[in-house]
């Protein structure tokens, strides 16, 4: 796969179903192309983690979609894909069914907005919204 591939990551995406592992694969290869700098991870014992810096994205698969949890509720989204957690205090989603097509500009904008904040001390430092 790629140098910046994790084993767990790998074993995660390997053993969904195929629409599935095509949504997950596309949305790994968008991550790693938003910056060279972002590492993946297991965390919760089998959740793909995507850090820089901090948390900046992970993946859930569901029955029914993928999930593209981001780690930033003050995100901007001029393309409007956020579509689950507009409430959640720490994270928005994104949910990718079967045949949804994935606005590749638009993940990867949310993405580098993330990391930009991760870069400067994290959202909650950024909005004072400290723990």
């Amino acid at each position: 796969m790629n140098e910046r591939a994790h084993p767990g990551v790998d074993a995660y995406i390997a053993q969904l179903p195929e629409w599935q592992q095509a949504i997950c694969t596309e949305l790994r290869e968008l991550i790693w192309a938003t910056d060279p700098e972002i590492e993946e991870t297991i965390k919760r014992t089998v959740q793909p983690y995507f850090v820089l810096h901090g948390n900046v994205c992970a993946l859930l698969a569901t029955k029914q979609h993928i999930d593209l949890f981001l780690y930033d509720p003050t995100l901007t989204d001029p393309h409007g894909i956020i579509n689950q957690g507009h409430g959640n205090a720490t994270a928005r989603a994104v949910q990718i069914r079967a045949d949804d097509e994935i606005d590749r500009e638009a993940v990867i904008g949310l993405l580098s907005e993330i990391v930009d904040h991760n870069r400067r001390g994290g959202w909650r430092k950024l909005s004072g919204r400290h723990r």
